[in-house]
Parts: structure tokens; sequence; C-alpha cells
């Protein structure tokens, strides 16, 4: 394939050196043509089929090579053969040369700008398939845009030949009628300049912004009949500019960014200021994760030079049942204590009071939307209120996902919204814990409970834990948990829970499967951590008729069906994470609040995301399984962080640093860490991604030692090892050489 690449560039350069040598370029001038048409008219009139066809190739050849006089060969069309014979030939001619040149550019060079900016070409290619076929017939329609360089670009792109050539053949045809009809007023013309006046330019234009016009045109129509049947409900004057529902991450950044513009906004949450990740999501999960990891620093002491500890389990003054680690006690009900106190901690930053402070009138209770500008309000106190607003923001969330088995209900179990109120109860760690569920939440829940004291049992029906992450993520992931005494079940599908006949402690039993055969593991708490779910109901979607599928349907700019509706975090998708909701936020709320001046389209080009187990595992951009699936060259540079002496120092010396990058290029398409913080060190290739960094830019920063964060520079250093230019090397050496005499 890339010899046949580099024989037909060869050709089309060729060609073209010689039609510059040759200096063919004085056949297609206006004067050529002027003292040759008697001659060419009368040899039409002896042999048209053949003039005709000579002229149709010679057409064809001009354009797909791009050669210069394609408006001299289209005078020459209608000179010779008139103005309906002339359009006729010269619009197919110059259709078939358009596409033969399209598809040159997509042979020869389209593989090649991939490799180089796959990422780019790939969101044009999407914008493309959505609205490419508008935008060419709009750019053919005014002919100040050079139309071999519209055949070269979109050759580069996934656009479809067929599509290419039937938008090329009706957009043309307007111009290609001009020059036709001016060539066949030969005899009048003075100048190439004379064709296109201009008042003819300005037509031109007109022409092709028009197209535009009516889509904005259109789709005023299109948005007068989704409100259609809502017309008489409109109100004349709006009580509000913005109302938000969810006092989540994404509801709290929608509502603040509508105060501090001046707006006035409601913000509406049914229950805890802060929403999930605040309450039951990353907040707890984080406390409970740090003393964790204290207890586990504690039964390794000897690791750092310190007694090595003991382990006690007996009754304390109280008769209850204590656990002693390294001469301390672990206190399970303090160390929930202290879950709930960090929680109130923070607490004070989503508060009430706060965003009232900030000007947002806050509101709690359960909001319906009644029509596209009414929230109806079922107050907490048990009161009703209404208010009618310009815009609205759905920031309604998630909630975990309960598998449906038989006898779940029965039995009993958590979930990770209700295991810090149900826990927070117990005298002592859970004995036996079983973890459904390899993601995530999964892994963070079952390796802090078992550093704990908890006899922890992971039970996922994937192959491996994690399965979004590589192969050599999720299995340092698996090694890590095992390490620490969690019974790791993968590839195990849970069939049903069951009560012991004679068990009044209120465990349970969960029946999973594995290779045809039944396992019976017994529990005392049981934790679906399975994933989760939007909250889509309750919300007056349904009676509006906003599609939803497992998220609501919105488009680029988060706009609902209804382009004054927005959704934004869980509820809305792509991500689950609270970072996303915040951004997600900033595009709503100024496009709610000035999108008739100004829309942005949400960006998703760079979302990190990290797992906080033991070592922690972050990421941004494409991981290898990531990168092949979807067809994108890269390279692989990796850097072992047991090689780093601050990781030594603090004996965290496991993990690595994976970039991926382009070919041959330091540009950097996706990077995974595994180790001590890897979250925190993660945001210096979010920054360099976000905005085009690449290694040698980050090899040649300075770097604290000793710090964990010289593992990004070693991994640039990794990668420019990799790329050493050894045939200058080679005369550098010969150099010193010589200077040594």
């Amino acid at each position: 394939m890339k010899t046949k690449k580099l024989i037909l560039l060869a050709v089309v350069l060729a060609t073209l050196a010689a039609f510059f040598a040759l200096d063919l370029g004085r056949y297609l001038s206006l004067d050529y043509l002027r003292s040759s048409h008697a001659r060419f008219e009368a040899l039409y009139q002896n042999q048209p089929l053949t003039v005709a066809g000579a002229y149709f190739a010679m057409y064809v050849l001009a354009t797909a090579l791009s050669f210069p006089g394609a408006t001299i060969l289209t005078l020459a069309g209608g000179a010779i053969f008139g103005l309906g014979w002339g359009l006729l030939i010269v619009s197919f001619a110059s259709s078939l040369g358009a596409t033969l040149a399209f598809l040159t550019a997509r042979f020869v060079l389209r593989d090649s700008v991939e490799a180089r900016f796959g990422q780019r070409l790939k969101d044009l290619n999407q914008g493309l398939a959505k609205d490419g076929a508008f935008y060419l017939f709009t750019l053919r329609l005014v002919p100040l845009v050079p139309f071999f360089v519209i055949n070269l670009a979109m050759g580069l792109t996934k656009m479809r030949v067929g599509v290419f050539y039937l938008v090329s053949q009706l957009g043309m045809l307007a111009g290609t009628a001009v020059y036709v009809n001016a060539g066949t007023q030969l005899s009048q013309l003075t100048s190439l300049q004379g064709i296109l006046s201009p008042a003819l330019i300005a037509s031109f234009v007109l022409l092709g912004v028009f197209p535009l016009l009516a889509r904005q045109l259109i789709g005023l129509v299109k948005k007068r009949q989704v409100y259609a049947r809502w017309a008489p409900t409109r109100p004349k004057t709006f009580d509000r500019n913005l109302v938000v529902i969810g006092a989540g991450a994404g509801g709290l950044v929608s509502a603040y960014i509508a105060a501090a513009v001046k707006a006035r906004v409601t913000l509406v949450e049914a229950h805890k200021m802060g929403g999930d990740c605040l309450n039951y999501g990353c907040v707890p999960s984080k406390a409970l994760i740090k003393s964790a990891k204290l207890a586990h620093q504690m039964q390794h002491a000897e690791r750092y030079g310190l007694s090595a500890p003991t382990r006690v389990t007996g009754a304390d003054a109280a008769g209850q049942t204590a656990h002693h680690i390294a001469r301390v006690r672990l206190d399970f009900p303090k160390v929930m204590a202290r879950v709930q106190a960090v929680i109130a901690a923070i607490a004070p930053h989503d508060s009430i009071e706060r965003y009232t402070s900030l000007g947002v009138e806050v509101l709690q209770g359960h909001a319906k939307i009644i029509n596209p500008w009414t929230v109806e309000i079922a107050l907490n106190d048990g009161g009703k209120q209404r208010l009618t607003t310009r815009n609205i923001v759905i920031a309604a969330g998630a909630r975990p996902f309960v598998p449906p088995l038989p006898g779940l209900a029965e039995v009993g179990f958590v979930t990770s919204d209700t295991l810090w109120e149900r826990f927070a109860q117990l005298d002592e760690v859970p004995r036996r814990l079983v973890v459904l569920g390899g993601g995530p939440i999964g892994c963070e829940l079952a390796q802090s409970f078992a550093r704990l004291g908890s006899h922890v049992t992971q039970v996922e029906m994937a192959p491996r834990l994690m399965m979004r992450e590589d192969l050599d993520v999720s299995g340092l992931v698996m090694d890590a948990l095992r390490a620490d005494g969690v019974q790791v079940l993968t590839g195990h599908q849970a069939l049903r829970v069951e009560k012991p006949a004679h068990d009044a402690s209120g465990g349970g039993v969960l029946v999973v499967a594995h290779q045809g055969a039944e396992l019976r593991i017994a529990f005392d708490q049981l934790l679906c951590a399975v994933g989760r779910v939007a909250r889509l109901t309750g919300y007056g979607l349904e009676d509006l008729g906003i599609p939803v599928g497992k998220t609501v349907e919105i488009n680029d700019y988060l706009q609902t069906l209804y382009p004054n509706i927005y959704a934004v975090g869980d509820v809305a998708g792509p991500f689950q994470f609270t970072h996303t909701a915040a951004h997600q936020a900033w595009y709503a709320a100024v496009n709610a609040l000035f999108g008739d001046l100004k829309s942005f389209k949400a960006d998703y080009s760079v979302v990190p995301w990290a797992t906080f187990t033991d070592p922690e595992v972050a990421r941004v951009g494409l991981n290898e399984q990531e990168a092949l699936a979807q067809g994108v060259a890269f390279e692989v540079t990796r850097y072992g962080i047991d090689d780093l002496d601050r990781a030594i120092a603090d004996s965290e010396a496991h993990g690595f640093v994976k970039v991926l990058t382009v070919p041959g290029k330091d540009r950097i398409l996706g990077v995974t860490i595994v180790g001590s913080h890897a979250a925190d060190l993660l945001a210096e290739y979010v920054l360099a991604m976000k905005h085009g960094l690449g290694l040698n830019k980050i090899l040649g920063t300075i770097h604290t030692y000793p710090t964990l964060s010289e593992a990004n520079k070693y991994a640039a250093g990794e990668w420019k090892r990799a790329h050493q230019p050894h045939r200058l090397l080679a005369w550098v050496r010969k150099y010193h050489d010589w200077k040594r005499g």
C-alpha cells in the first residue's frame, strides 16, 4: 500500500512538474483562448463528439491534478459548446475531477495526517458526520474559496465519496453557469477580472450565506414547533433568569455562576446540600481511606524502622470487643464519627448560608418542571411554590444501582450511599463483608474495610477488576487488594442471596456461579457497588416529552429537547465525576444566560479521573486498550516509580507512569499513573494536554528534588532517550575525538 501511494504521488508531482517545465500554462490563458476560438469552433463543427470527449477528459485531468487555469477551461466550454451543452459538460467534468482529487488526497495523505493530528481530525469528522454536506454546499456556492483547496481538504476527512460528489455537483452549478455564460461572450471579455464584478461577487457571498441564514430560520421554526403546545402557558414576564434543580457539584456551580453575573437564580435541593459527593461519595470515602491507610501503616510499622506491631483482640473495660493495632486501639465507631466530622467540616462550603450570601435563593424541596418555563417546588415544610423562569438546569445526579438478585431485599444490603449511616451504628467493623462490584467504588471500599479488619470478599462478574483500565493496571490493583487480605473473585456471577435457617446475626449467604459451579459466601454485611444510574423520574421529564435513555438526551450545548432546559452532571453523562459535573455547569449556565449572544459546546477533550485505591490509579486521555480499539497509532513510554528516590524514601516504591504519544512525536495522547499520589501527579499532564505541551516541555521544566513529581520528568526523559538522534550523536562523537587531538 505504501509503495502504491508513493507511485501515485510521484506521478502527480511529475505531471505538475512537466506542466510548469513545458510552460503548458500558456495554453490556459485568455489571449490564447481568444486567438484560437475560431479554430476550436470549426473543429467542433466537423468532429463534435471527438472534441467534446477530448475537452471533457482534459477538464477532468486538470481538475483532478489541481492545475491552474480551470477558469479558462470553463470559459472555453461556453465559447465552444454554448451555454446549454457547455454547462452540462463542464458541470459533470468539474465534479468528477474534484472527486478524483478528493480520492487522491484521501489515498495518499489521510493516513499520515491522521497519525499526526488524530484527535483534531476525529473532532472534525464528528462535526462533518452531522453537518458536513451542509457546510460543503455553502463553500461550493462561494467562488472566493479555491475549489482545489476544498477538494484536498475534504479528502482528509471521512466524508463519503457519494456525498462529496453529489454536493459538489449541485453546489458548483451556480458558479459554473456564470463562467460558462461569460465564455459565450468571449469576444467582449478583456480580462478575467471582468467576469466577477463586485456586485456579482456580493451576490455569490449572499448565496453562500443564505443556507446559513436558512438554517437559522429552520432552527427558529423547529423551536417554535417544540414549544407549540406550551405556547399558551408561556409567561410574559419571568420570576427568575435560572432555576437549578439539584445542589450537587453541577447544580452548585451553575447557581454560583448565575449569581456571579447578577442573574436572579433559585437553587432547589430536596435532601442535602452538596449532593452525593459531599454526603455519600467523594468526601466520606476519602476520609475512610485515610483512616484505613493509617491503620495499614501501623500494621507494617517495621517498614519504617519502628517496633513490630502487636495485634490483640479482646474486651475493653466496657465489655466491648476491641482490636489493638500497634498498641493503638481500633475504635470503629470513632472511625465512622471522623467520617461524619470531615463531612461537617466541608459542608459550609456547600451550605445554604454560603450560597444565600452569594446571591442565590435556596429552596429545600422537590422540584418538578410543569412546562418549559415553570417549576413547581414541593417544599420540605409542606408548602408549595411555583416559579417562572427563562431557563432551567437539571442537575439531579445519580443513585446506586441495585441488582435484581433474588433474596437481596429480604436479607438486606447497603450501598455506597447508605453504608455511612448504617455502619455508623455498628460497634465494630463488619466481620465478614461481601462487596459486589469490581469498579472504582467497589475496589476503594473493599481495600479500606480489609485494612480496618474486615474479612472482605469482592465479587466481580467480569474477568478482571477495573475493566476500563489497561490489563497491567487492573492486575496491579488486584495484587494490592489481595495483599491487603481481600478475597478477589473475578469471573463470578452473583445468582441469589439466602438467609441461613439458624443464623440470628442478621447476615446472609451470597450464592455465585463460576464456570458452571455454585459457590456460597457467608457475610455479615453486603455492599452493592455495581454502578450508579441517573435520577430521571419525578422531575416532569416524562410529561414534557424530553427524551431519556440511561441519561437525559442533550446536544453539544447541554440542551435538552427544549433549548432553554439544560442537563449537567450524572443525569446528563457521559462521565460520572464531580469535576466533570462542575465543568459542564459552566457551559450550561453561560449558554442559558448568554446563549442569545454566544453559545459554547461542552469540551471533553481532556478529562482526568482517578481511583483512590492504594496504589492510586489516575488517567487522562487514551490508554492502550482504548487506542487499539479506536485504531489510533501510538507509542508507549513507561517509567517505573520503583526507581524514584522519593518513592523509595517513603516506602512507596511501586507503580509506574505510562505515557502514550503520537509515533515519533512528543505530543501526548494519554497518561496513566499508578502509584502514591497518582491523582496529584496527573495534574501536570492534564495541563500539558489541555494547552498542547509535549514531553520535551515537561523534560525542560525544573522539578523539586526529592519529590514524587519527578516521576513525570523521568518519564519524559525515557521518551527522549528512546528518540535520540543517533546519526547526529555519531558526528558529535567524531567532533569530540577530533578535539582531543
